[in-house]
């Protein structure tokens, strides 16, 4: 076997254990973004906006289901007024896929709630991005669907 061969066999066989499982610091960060999504629905429901304010990172985006965006300014205002509520939540499983720094979390969720005055109540799909800065993670960009 040649030099190469064997540094190419060693490297494979490194690489495809560390992908083989997650380390124990992916997964205890996986269960610190869950928390973190149990947490940002809670917020929501009792309309705690310093909660919030501390989940969404300064530049959040979100992409609503019927295409608009809000910025996490928005969002905290919607909240506070009222516009956007949540009366009740039960979430659904969360998947969390963390790549370095940056973690995508899917999930479901059903909710009795409102946006600007009109029922949005049933089954939503999601999908949210956390970046870890600082040694904190926030959210930076999250999608949402309404199940039919």
């Amino acid at each position: 076997m040649t030099r190469a061969t064997a540094v190419l066999l060693l490297l494979s066989m490194c690489f495809s254990s560390a992908y083989a499982q997650p380390s124990k610091s992916a997964s205890g960060d996986a269960e610190v973004i869950k928390q973190l999504e149990r947490d940002w629905s809670e917020a929501q429901k009792t309309a705690d906006v310093d909660k919030l304010g501390q989940i969404l990172a300064d530049d959040w985006i979100g992409l609503a289901f019927d295409g608009a965006t809000s910025t996490k300014k928005q969002a905290l205002a919607d909240v506070k007024s009222g516009t956007m509520k949540i009366t009740s939540i039960t979430m659904g499983p969360m998947e969390v896929k963390i790549i370095g720094n940056v973690a995508v979390v899917q999930g479901s969720d059903t909710e009795k709630s409102s946006s600007k005055g009109k029922d949005t109540s049933g089954k939503w799909v999601w999908m949210d991005v956390f970046v870890k800065q600082g040694g904190k993670w926030q959210a930076v960009r999250s999608q949402s669907a309404m199940v039919k």
